[in-house]
């Protein structure tokens, strides 16, 4: 048996499969996330691991003798988190989220600095890991002075479970600080933010065995061992590895808290100016490109918080049948963007409001707005030198049939959905947990799942949509100076 732990945003997923990849059973346990000040996004670390215990306990009282055979562990989870530590591992303050863009000014600092580009093929995004840590030496000096490890979220549950300061290079690749080509931390950008690798976590490839679970933690469930936990893989290159999306061109597209367009490469193409993310995948010797909206899923989950009504209620509304774009259109920039503005400052909008406008409409708004930002990744995408020919949908977003048809219209992009099942980051983690474990092959073990069916682009629809998206671009140049 072998076990997948995706550590999100809104919550922790712990999913069991066994040696043919069934799935066992799973388990979630929610989180919050901390606002303090406008832009900001926090978590405690402590709250981290007591969600993943939990969610563990829950799998393992389910299923205690499947549980019992447990002999690899993968980890998954949100990116770019800046979780602090000092020398007897104690978190030092909440980690800095991935979607907190306090650190602007110093990421536009750094992003002045030729070198960042030049190694990392990145912009340096407000989200990413390095600035926030020259914001704490700015701002919090005290706790900076303190910090002895620098860890990525998903390698915080790693230190719980193992003991061991690790990384991968996927998730590594989201820092600022990893030499993307060489994969390897870089020595001078870890200088230009006061860092060293000595603060770095070591570095191994997502199927390599990253340690085994502590006796401690094997005596807790009853085990004896050993379990090995895999290097594991940031969330969006986990669930690549979750549907099958190892080689060049394969595409998915992810309606999660954030929004994802996903391309798998088989060499490294940075394109920096395109906003467009080139970072490694979760496998040796293989990279991957994609565009990142801030707010996909959580656009329409704030929608349904401000009309006191559940996003699965909205989305029914909306009906299944797929409609030309109304008057009212949605800018879903709720914590700024990233792909392709990299604008931390921007924020949403409705715009085209009328008396005759009803709650379903701006429910159809809410899903042509994220659409439409989909639409400037894969823009943008194409800039970098990626042109997917179709993309596989997934995400809580991907259950709503209407929300599905006009990605597909946006892009002119066929969307395959999967046959029912878990094929995201949890399910991911635990490939590589089986991978590291068993020494399997890694493409022979990551293969897609079957297509349930296809949503194909509305052809009477392309002009209606084409002419919204250029409103929808126009509209966030007029957005911009007022934000």
């Amino acid at each position: 048996m072998f076990l997948g732990l995706d550590l999100g945003t809104s919550g922790i997923r712990a999913l069991l499969i066994d040696d043919a990849q069934q799935i066992i059973g799973s388990a979630t346990a929610d989180l919050t996330v901390a606002r303090p000040h406008p832009g900001w996004s926090e978590q405690d670390p402590a709250d981290w691991i007591a969600a993943a215990a939990a969610a563990i306990a829950q799998v393992r009282q389910a299923h205690p003798s499947e549980f019992s055979a447990l002999r690899g562990i993968g980890l998954s989870g949100q990116m770019h988190g800046a979780t602090l530590y000092d020398a007897a591992d104690r978190a030092l303050r909440p980690s800095i989220l991935w979607n907190d863009t306090r650190a602007a000014a110093e990421a536009s600092a750094l992003d002045a600095q030729p070198a960042f580009r030049d190694i990392t093929g990145n912009i340096v995004f407000p989200g990413f890991t390095a600035p926030k840590l020259v914001w704490v030496a700015r701002h919090e000096p005290e706790v900076f002075a303190k910090v002895a490890k620098v860890l990525l979220p998903k390698d915080a549950l790693r230190l719980w479970l193992t003991g061991d300061h690790l990384s991968e290079m996927s998730d590594a690749s989201g820092t600022s600080w990893l030499d993307i080509g060489a994969r390897d931390w870089s020595d001078k950008l870890l200088a230009a933010t006061g860092m060293s690798r000595d603060h770095m976590p070591g570095l191994i490839e997502g199927t390599e065995a990253g340690g085994q679970v502590r006796p401690a933690l094997l005596g807790d469930w009853g085990l004896t061992g050993p379990v090995v936990v895999a290097g594991g893989a940031g969330d969006n290159a986990a669930s690549a590895l979750g549907m099958g999306v190892l080689t060049e061109g394969q595409a998915f597209v992810s309606l999660g808290t954030s929004g994802v367009l996903f391309v798998a490469n088989d060499a490294w193409r940075p394109r920096a100016d395109s906003a467009v993310h080139a970072f490694c995948h979760a496998l040796p010797g293989r990279w991957h490109q994609m565009g990142v909206i801030l707010s996909a899923a959580d656009a329409l989950n704030w929608h349904a918080r401000a009309s006191h009504a559940t996003a699965q209620t909205l989305a029914q509304e909306a009906g299944d049948d797929l409609r030309a774009p109304g008057p009212v259109m949605f800018l879903p920039y709720l914590s700024g963007e990233r792909t392709p503005h990299n604008d931390a400052r921007i924020r949403g909008a409705f715009v085209g409001l009328g008396h005759e406008a009803a709650r379903p409409d701006l429910t159809r708004a809410v899903m042509e707005g994220v659409a439409f930002a989909l639409a400037d990744n894969l823009h943008a995408l194409h800039a970098a030198g990626s042109r997917p020919d179709r993309v596989m949908a997934i995400g809580g977003g991907a259950q709503s049939p209407y929300w599905l048809a006009a990605i597909a219209t946006a892009l002119d992009l066929p969307v395959d959905v999967p046959v029912h099942g878990d094929f995201g980051a949890a399910f991911g983690a635990a490939r590589l947990g089986l991978i590291a474990a068993s020494g399997a092959d890694p493409v022979a073990i990551c293969q897609p799942p079957a297509t349930a069916r296809t949503i194909l682009p509305d052809p009477s629809l392309r002009p209606a949509y084409a002419a919204a998206h250029d409103r929808f671009r126009r509209l966030y140049a007029a957005l911009k100076p007022l934000t």
